[in-house]
């Protein structure tokens, strides 16, 4: 099979031809038809995350199963399928919970094995991991949901359990920025996007938000101005300390963060405001992603057209053009996600 291959650390990414992968026990073979270029890909890249080289990256994806490993029962080969981008163990305390994103032996495609950038990808633990494409739902469209969109429907709803007529502060308008915009909007909260581009400021304004703002300036005033003592939520969609502190200090008292982007540090601590923290009572949360058990729901709001993320691509490439973006994603500003289809040329 054809995949994109990272022989070295933060160095140009080559496509060629591997052995393509068979279904381990319990798993299946899918043959991908969309993965999306995500920012944590470039985290990998660069080296923020412990990958076995040469690796091939990718992790939000759909595509066909062609391939059945020992021990499935749910799944056959023809069926339309994506999967998140945290795949549990299927037998731990958290994965029977329905707690996949945080179990302890999960594996992550595109980081704890070879990932989507590929023409195939393995996925582990099917029964558990892997979720049904609903017939109206395009392969792009659930593409988005593997890691980006999922993990910012999670966010608000499941963590931040956002509430109609709440405020919202998403700090960076990229793939999993939109994706909060726009799933706060349908939520009926008022939503404020923050970015540095126009382009991504007005995608955040056609997908509902009802302000944007110029990141560099004072966010925090300029937040606590528009709604009034500041939003009742805040998200970091981009993962730096200063995108960090603007999204909680944009915060009203009792208000609650998310943090979604990545902090990479030397140490891994990463510095919060905590005087503010203490003194307002804010509640800071992590979203880790969303198990494959609750895809049902976002599912249908997708099908029924209340979500729609299909509109939140940008545009769709084959392997080598993507081999040549991924290293520019710490400074690009796609005004949304980048879709790639391995079988293009």
């Amino acid at each position: 099979m054809r995949a994109m291959i990272m022989d070295a650390l933060a160095e140009p990414l080559e496509v060629r031809d591997v052995e393509a992968p068979s279904a381990p026990d319990g798993g299946v073979v899918v043959e991908v038809f969309a993965t999306g270029l995500c920012r944590s890909d470039w985290h990998a890249w660069v080296g923020h995350d412990d990958v076995a080289l040469p690796h091939v990256p990718g992790h939000e994806l759909a595509g066909v199963i062609v391939e059945i490993g020992a021990g499935v029962q749910r799944w056959q080969v023809g069926d339309r399928v994506t999967v998140p981008f945290v795949m549990g163990c299927g037998a731990c305390e958290w994965c029977l919970s329905g707690n996949a994103q945080v179990c302890p032996d999960q594996q992550q495609p595109g980081f704890t094995q070879w990932g989507s950038f590929a023409e195939r990808v393995v996925l582990r633990a099917a029964d558990t991991n892997v979720v049904r494409i609903p017939d109206g739902v395009s392969f792009e469209a659930a593409a988005a949901l593997g890691c980006r969109f999922a993990t910012a429907y999670r966010a608000l709803t499941g963590r931040a359990r956002v509430q109609a007529g709440e405020w919202i502060t998403v700090v960076g308008a990229g793939g999993v920025g939109l994706s909060a915009v726009m799933i706060g909007a349908a939520l009926g909260a008022r939503v404020i996007a923050v970015d540095r581009t126009p382009a991504a400021l007005e995608a955040a304004q056609r997908l509902g938000a009802e302000h944007t703002l110029v990141a560099g300036s004072d966010i925090a005033a300029a937040v606590h101005e528009l709604t009034g003592g500041g939003s009742h939520v805040s998200v970091d969609a981009v993962g730096s300390a200063q995108t960090a502190r603007d999204a909680v200090l944009s915060l009203r008292r009792r208000g609650r963060h998310v943090q979604i982007g990545l902090l990479p540090t030397p140490d891994g601590m990463s510095a919060m405001p905590m005087a503010r923290v203490i003194a307002w009572e804010l509640d800071l949360l992590g979203s880790h992603g969303m198990a494959a058990v609750d895809y049902p729901e976002m599912l249908s709001l997708i099908e029924s057209g209340a979500l729609r993320p299909q509109e939140l691509i940008e545009r769709v490439v084959g392997l080598g053009e993507a081999a040549e973006l991924l290293p520019t994603m710490d400074t690009a500003s796609p005004a949304g996600m980048t879709m790639i289809d391995p079988r293009r040329d």
